[in-house]
């Protein structure tokens, strides 16, 4: 009786043990999920910035050779989406250095937690909650950088259509322009002038 409740306790503690070294895994899931996010948005930036490149090449062309509708307002368009696009890459890059980071602090977190067990030394338990605080401080931190670049994101989609807007009024036939409106309140549900 007496062998089998030590064996019982040393796998209780193993269990406890291994729970906890569990336990960033979820965190470290949310990382990833993160990671791949943020991958997936820089990679629609990178071929944004390869499509406005390319558009800015063909009406250069066309430009010399016949002229092109609206051509300095679409010049600006283009070098204010650039440079809008610049700042989400370069926010966008920097949450991806601190989700990694962060993933790495939380496997840190793990091992931490099997070696404090292992050792056995109740003084070192500071270090995984340490860590487990630094890792959860670069996830905030990620997603604060987000929600920049995502207010970012909806100011060069404002500022494109808003010009397609003027586009559309200088090429559409009058009968279109006078029934269409670029501002819907839906608050008051009237359109403005």
């Amino acid at each position: 009786p007496v062998r089998a409740k030590e064996t019982m306790e040393a796998l209780s503690s193993a269990v406890a043990v291994l729970s906890a070294m569990i336990t960033p895994a979820v965190l470290i899931s949310a990382c990833g999920a993160l990671i791949l996010s943020t991958s997936t948005r820089l990679g629609r930036v990178v071929d944004r910035v390869r499509m406005l490149i390319g558009s800015f090449e063909e009406m250069m062309k066309t430009q010399e050779e016949e002229g092109v509708e609206l051509f300095e307002e679409r010049r600006a368009v283009i070098f204010n989406q650039l440079d809008k696009l610049t700042s989400r890459t370069r926010l966008l890059q920097r949450c991806m250095r601190v989700f990694y980071l962060s993933l790495g602090v939380f496997v840190a977190t793990s091992v931490a937690i099997g070696l404090v067990a292992a050792v056995g030394r109740p003084g070192h338990a500071w270090l995984p909650v340490v860590l487990g605080l630094a890792g959860a401080c670069g996830l905030f931190y990620g997603s604060v950088l987000l929600i920049r670049e995502s207010f970012i994101a909806q100011d060069a989609l404002n500022a494109e259509m808003d010009f397609i807007w003027k586009l559309g009024r200088a090429l559409a036939p009058p009968d279109l322009r006078q029934t269409r409106s670029p501002h819907f309140n839906p608050l008051t549900l009237r359109r403005k002038p």
